[in-house]
C-alpha cells in the first residue's frame, strides 16, 4: 500500500464538513460509504477535464485517464500524481479490497482493483460523489 500525500493537509472537524457537504457526499466522503451504481452522471461524462476533490479542491485524476469500465462508477486507470491519492486496506463487509482517499483530506474516493486497462492495469473506481469536474477550457 502507498501512503503518499499531499503536502498540504486539510484538518476540519466533523461538524465542520458536515456544514459543507450535502447529507449523501457527507456520507460517502466522510463516512466510508458507496452510491448506487449508475447513479451519478460522472459514470457517462464525456467532457474534457481534471476531476478534483469535492472536499478540499485537490486535483485527483484527468478525463483523459477516464474509461467506460460498465460498473456503473467512473473509472481512471491512473490518478494524476499518484501523491494526490492514498491507498489503505480495507476488510469491510468481509472483503480485502484497496480503498483510495484524497491525500490532502483523507476523503473516502473509493477503491482500485487489478482489472483495468492498459497502461497500468488499475481501475480506480470513483464515487462520483466525491468528485468534482473542472471543465478545460472549451476556447
Amino acid at each position: 500500500m502507498s501512503d503518499s500525500g499531499s503536502d498540504t493537509k486539510v484538518n476540519k472537524s466533523d461538524q465542520e464538513w458536515r456544514q459543507q457537504l450535502s447529507p449523501e457526499t457527507y456520507r460517502v466522503t466522510r463516512r466510508h460509504g458507496t452510491e448506487r451504481p449508475f447513479s451519478h452522471p460522472y459514470n457517462n461524462e464525456k467532457r474534457a477535464g481534471t476531476y478534483t476533490c469535492v472536499c478540499c479542491g485537490a486535483p485527483l485524476f484527468s478525463s483523459k485517464a477516464k474509461f467506460d469500465s460498465g460498473t456503473g462508477w467512473p473509472s481512471f486507470y491512473e490518478p494524476l500524481d499518484g501523491g494526490m491519492v492514498s491507498e489503505h486496506e480495507d476488510r469491510s463487509f468481509f472483503m480485502r479490497r484497496t480503498e483510495v482517499r484524497c491525500a490532502a483530506c483523507e476523503a473516502h474516493l473509493g477503491h482500485v482493483f487489478p482489472d483495468g486497462p492498459n497502461p497500468t492495469g488499475l481501475r480506480y473506481c470513483m464515487n462520483g460523489t466525491a468528485l468534482k469536474l473542472k471543465p478545460d477550457s472549451e476556447e
